[in-house]
Order: C-alpha cells, then sequence, then structure tokens
C-alpha cells in the first residue's frame, strides 16, 4: 500500500528547500503544497523560487564551471562512481519518497529508480565516451585532432511522474561531461531531487555543480530567458515541449525537449493472446497510465480483437487498487481523466470496464480501470494523450491498415508489435514512424546505453537523452589543426592554403 505513516494535521508541515551552491535553502517568499496522493493530504511545503532565486543557482553553477571542467575526466569518473554506490544504498528510500509524493506503488519506484541509477553506471564511462579523434599527417606536417569540451551551465526540467528517474537521465550525463547543472524538478513532486543533491555532494561534488531550484512556471521562464544558461533538457507533453524548444532556442541555448505519446500495440492473429494480454494490462495500467511510455492504444488486427478484449477485461477487472495500482498524482488530473469515459461513451465507443462502478478508497485521488472497444482515430479518446488508467482498442483488418494508424498519429514515441511472424516483425519495426520500437516487448524504453526519445511531436530538438546522444548534447566539438614548422619550412604565402 501506499499510505504512509497516519498524517496529524497538527503537525506544522515540512519545507522541501532549494539547493544551491551546496545549501539547503529555504527563504520566505512564495510556496507550494505538496501532497500523498494516497491519502489526499497535503504533507509539505516546497519554496517555489523567483528570478532572484533561479539567478543565484545559475551565478553558482557559472562560478563553480572552470574548475569542474578543467577537473581530469577520471577524477569525475571517481566521483560518479561513489555518487553510483550513494544511489545503490538509498535506493529503497528514493523509492519511498517517490512513492509518497508521486502515489506509484513501491515496487513500481523502485524499478524506476534502478533504470534512472543505470544511467549513472552509464556516467561512469565517461572517459571513454568523451574520447576524440585525431588525424595525423592529413597534410605536409599538418595534423588534425577532435574535442570534444562541455557546453557550460546546464538546465533541466522534470516531469511528476518519474521523480527520480528522469532527473538521472540528465544532470548525471551533463555533469560527467564536465557542464555543472540547474534541476527544476517538478513541484508536486520535489523532495527526491533534493535528496539526491545531497547524496551528490556526499560523494565529493564540489558545492555550485549541481543546483535544484523548484517553482511553476515563474522559475521555467527565468531559467529560459537566463543568459547564463546554455542548454535546457525537458520532459513533459508536447504543448509544454513546443513552447521550451521555442523559447530556449529562441534565446540561443541548446535545447533537447521530449513531449508527449499516444503509445500503440498491434496485436496480430498469430500472437500468444495470452502472453500480449499481461504485457499490455502491465504497460496500460502501470504507474496507473501515467507515464509517457505507457500503451494506451491497442491496435488488434483481425481474428485477434474478440478474444484479445476478453482477456484484457478479465485482467483489467482483477488489478486492485492500492496493491497492484496507486492513485493519480492529483485530484485535478482524477477528475480530468475520469471525464473521458463520458467523452468515450458519447463517442460511440463501447466501454467494456468502467473504473466509476468499481469500488474505490475513500481516502486519496484513486481511480480505477477502464477499456474501451472499438475506438476509431476521430475520437477524442484516441487523438489525446489521457495519461491515466484507460486502455482503448481499435480494429485492423490487416498489418497494413495498423501500420497506418500508427504513422497518421502526431505522436511518435514508443510502439510494440506481438507476433510469432519474424518477417511481420521486420517489416513493422521498418516501416512504423517511431522513436522507439519493441517486438514482443510492451514498453520498450531502451538500457542506459541506449539513447531515449520519439519523433514528431513527441521530441523538439535534435538528439536524445541519455546513451550516446546525451554525450553530444552536453558536449560540442572542436577541431583543432596543428603544424610544428621545421627550420627548412617555407614561409606562409598570401594564396589560400591547401594540404597538398
Amino acid at each position: 500500500m501506499n499510505k504512509p505513516a497516519e498524517f496529524n494535521p497538527q503537525v506544522k508541515l515540512d519545507t522541501v528547500p532549494v539547493w544551491i551552491n551546496g545549501k539547503a535553502l529555504a527563504p520566505a517568499g512564495r510556496h507550494g503544497e505538496v501532497f500523498n496522493p494516497a491519502t489526499g493530504r497535503v504533507t509539505k511545503k516546497v519554496v517555489f523560487s523567483d528570478a532572484a532565486l533561479v539567478d543565484a543557482a545559475v551565478q553558482a553553477a557559472a562560478a563553480a564551471f572552470p574548475a569542474w571542467r578543467d577537473t581530469p575526466v577520471l577524477r569525475r569518473a571517481r566521483v560518479m562512481q561513489k555518487f553510483l554506490q550513494l544511489l545503490q544504498a538509498e535506493q529503497k528510500e528514493l523509492a519511498r519518497i517517490a512513492s509518497e509524493e508521486h502515489g506509484k506503488t513501491l515496487d513500481d519506484a523502485m524499478g524506476s529508480v534502478q533504470r534512472g541509477i543505470e544511467v549513472v553506471e552509464f556516467a561512469c564511462g565517461i572517459p571513454q565516451l568523451l574520447k576524440g579523434e585525431y588525424s595525423e599527417n592529413v597534410g605536409t606536417q599538418v595534423d588534425t585532432h577532435m574535442l570534444r569540451q562541455p557546453v557550460g551551465v546546464c538546465a533541466g526540467i522534470t516531469p511528476f511522474n518519474f521523480p527520480v528517474m528522469v532527473p538521472l537521465w540528465m544532470f548525471p550525463l551533463a555533469i560527467a561531461c564536465g557542464n555543472t547543472f540547474i534541476l527544476k524538478p517538478s513541484e508536486k513532486v520535489p523532495s527526491a531531487s533534493v535528496r539526491m543533491a545531497e547524496l551528490f555532494k556526499q560523494a565529493g561534488l564540489p558545492d555550485g555543480v549541481l543546483n535544484v531550484i523548484h517553482g511553476d512556471k515563474a522559475a521555467v521562464d527565468a531559467l529560459l530567458s537566463h543568459e547564463g544558461i546554455k542548454a535546457v533538457s525537458f520532459v513533459g507533453s508536447t504543448p509544454i515541449a513546443k513552447y521550451i524548444y521555442e523559447t530556449a532556442a529562441k534565446a540561443g541555448k541548446r535545447v533537447q525537449a521530449l513531449g508527449g505519446a499516444k503509445n500503440h500495440a498491434v496485436v496480430l492473429p498469430d500472437a500468444d493472446l495470452e502472453f500480449a494480454a499481461d504485457a499490455l494490462i502491465g504497460a496500460a495500467y502501470g504507474s496507473a497510465g501515467e507515464r509517457c511510455m505507457a500503451i494506451s492504444a491497442v491496435v488488434a488486427v483481425g481474428a485477434a480483437g474478440d478474444p484479445l478484449v476478453k482477456l484484457l477485461e478479465k485482467k483489467a477487472k482483477q488489478i486492485k487498487l492500492g496493491v497492484d495500482m496507486g492513485p493519480l498524482v492529483t485530484r485535478q488530473h482524477r477528475d480530468k481523466v475520469a471525464s473521458y469515459l463520458d467523452i468515450g461513451v458519447k463517442e460511440g465507443a463501447r466501454l467494456v470496464v468502467d473504473a466509476r462502478k468499481q469500488q474505490t478508497p475513500q481516502e486519496g485521488f484513486y481511480l480505477g480501470t477502464s477499456l474501451f472497444d472499438h475506438v476509431t482515430p476521430g475520437m477524442e479518446i484516441y487523438r489525446n494523450e489521457i495519461f491515466g488508467p484507460i486502455l482503448i482498442v481499435l480494429r485492423a483488418s490487416t498489418i497494413d491498415e495498423a501500420i497506418s494508424i500508427i504513422n497518421k498519429n502526431p505522436y511518435a514515441n514508443g510502439t510494440a508489435i506481438f507476433t510469432e511472424s519474424g518477417g511481420a516483425a521486420r517489416r513493422f519495426q521498418n516501416e512504423v514512424q517511431v522513436g522507439m520500437v519493441g517486438i514482443n516487448v510492451p514498453i520498450p524504453v531502451p538500457v542506459a546505453f541506449y539513447s531515449f526519445g520519439g519523433w514528431k511531436s513527441s521530441l523538439f530538438g535534435d538528439l536524445h537523452v541519455h546513451g550516446t546522444e546525451a554525450v553530444r548534447f552536453y558536449t560540442r566539438t572542436k577541431v583543432v589543426t596543428t603544424r610544428w614548422p621545421h627550420q627548412d619550412t617555407p614561409a606562409p604565402g598570401f594564396d589560400m592554403p591547401t594540404l597538398g
């Protein structure tokens, strides 16, 4: 269960501080409320940063940058290795914090923290990842080499649904590359980021290299407009991702902004339907559907349709709230997700499993599972990213029709196919226009040494997060051409130099 120890409303609320220049600060000013979604009660306050506090974080990061940039890469790697050890020791505590502020079950939170830790494992190999290139004697007595150097002060803006994992997608690699960093986690789930900053300092990270601020749009806009920030990473909804990209790019910053999704899973008639149904149930309803890689749309092809829907119906009704699936993050979000049930019915979809008919805990922001069948691409429940425990089923006659449905969707984050046909799977991975593909794998989140990100409206920018693309994002190349002349080398002329 996600419920914490009994909450006493008379107890003074803790304040989640910002972390600037290696210190926790809680200045007077605007604050936000932090809820435990399992109880529906406010458990903490969180400092909301204004432009002055953001500037203080940028100044601290800028001051720390020269020394950290010039720290030998092996020493940076050793700090990262100590940070990795501390994260591993604190994994359960970080998962508990994520569970209490987001609402995901503890087992789910543990898994997400583990996936973040794996990015830190990858970042420990930064000496190998930063190796440049060298070409000897490209011209007479001329050599050329390429360096990878950090870009400067970087910022990361992360969503509520993965309070540990998504920040770990960003700041460890940025810092390993020699940058300094300002993290702005979701104000709904602020505590884990401050705890990770404390652990990083304990690992030997110099003050100012990692800073954490909190807040709403005012804090975000202050980051986007600050001339001291050179690169911005973001994960969130598509409208905000587009805003982040356009605003930061206009200010001359390097940007990677990952947006929303409508992830499809195609199920062919030859698939193991029991296996597929089990996989889809976890992919659709895990973390209450609040993840950008959730499977929210199933495309059942031909004869797979009716038996698959019966299996999904049976399994969806067996999910236990508070045990298998936690609450949604806020009351407002729960109510918004629930509103799609009426919308889908009015649009003509068949509501096979109705969350409104299920018993839910009296406290907290819980919503049961829902399943729609015979959904069509024109329906609002298909076109929108619902981000909750609602799974929809579309029908297709052929794999061609299924691929066409996916390719016409503006989102292109992740997709999957369930089949026993190698030829069908190979054709699917080749023709589908999506950034991440799973074959009999429902949630194809890449391992840490590959990069994560979608296409089309699921990504604004050119480079994805973690993996080698992140190293490219957090560094810029410099090409150096050298000549060390001998005594008999001719003096420079006035003609265009050539390398003959």
